[in-house]
This record gives structure tokens, sequence and C-alpha cells, in this order.
């Protein structure tokens, strides 16, 4: 048969025709890395378990609280036209807009930090760079949740 033909179900010959044939349509594709005696034993633990059911978690959270917040803030509170300086301090007066705005800015933080320290995974090739660019990308999280919060309990409406 040559490379241009295809049989009666419409599939072209491939290369490795021991692997594959009408009967097993799908060739065999081998582990990307087989375990041997030198591989070393994960140290990691579950953790990319962890941060998978994070990522899902806190990203339907995040969905109620933001169109929560959204809702209440544009639609039943008279629109961005109310918002202003008065409005927060009144929002911020009560514990519960504290503590939702709280969990708003932790988990966005955490949530996005999570998904960009993935990207630095699959995508700095060198370990030296993933070590400056998940160092810088710690240090701007901490930084924002322990700035966020500061501002969101040391709130004075009385500031002149």
């Amino acid at each position: 048969m040559s490379t241009t033909e295809t049989t009666a179900s419409g599939i072209g010959p491939v290369e490795g025709d021991s692997l594959y044939n009408v009967d097993n349509p799908a060739p065999l594709i081998e582990a990307p890395r087989k375990r041997t005696k030198k591989t070393p034993r994960s140290t990691r633990g579950n953790f990319e378990l962890a941060a998978w059911l994070f990522m899902r978690l806190s990203g339907v959270v995040l969905v109620v609280l933001v169109i929560g917040h959204l809702l209440i803030q544009l639609v039943l509170d008279g629109g961005v036209s109310k918002i202003g300086f008065a409005f927060v301090a009144g929002r911020w007066a009560s514990p519960f807009w504290q503590v939702w705005d709280l969990l708003m800015l932790w988990l966005a933080m955490l949530h996005g930090a999570n998904g960009l320290r993935t990207v630095i995974n699959d995508y700095a090739e060198r370990a030296n760079t993933r070590l400056w660019l998940k160092g810088l990308l710690y240090t701007a999280t901490v930084f924002t949740i322990l700035l966020g919060t500061l501002v969101i309990f040391t709130f004075d409406p009385n500031i002149r």
C-alpha cells in the first residue's frame, strides 16, 4: 500500500505498522518518562493535587463572591455613581463586608498566584529562571495580601 492510499475505514498508513492496524486503530503511546532504580522518589507528596483542588474550589467561591459583590454594589445599592470614599467607609464599618472583601482579596491573589506558578513551571525551562520568577511571584503575592489586609482592617473613615 502506498503512503497516499487509505483503507476502507478512511485511515491512512501510519509509521510503525506493527503497532497499528484496523482492529487496533490507536497507536501505542509510551509514557514520556519511565521510572528506573535511579529515578528519585518524589518528595513533593500531594502538593500538586492540593493545588489543583484549590484552583477548582477557590474558583467556585470567587464566582459567588464576585457576582454577589457586583450585584450588591452595582444593582442593589444604586450603581457606580454612588461608590465613593463615604460608600466604602460605610461598607467597611461592618465586619461582614470586611470579611467579604478580605475573602475576595485572599482567594483572588492565591488563585492567581497558583495559576501563574503553574505557568512558570510549564514555560520557564531553566531552574534558575523558575526560581527567580517564582520568588518574584511569591513576594508580590505576600506583599499584596498583607497590604490589602492592612488597608481593610485599619481603614479610618475620619482621615483628613
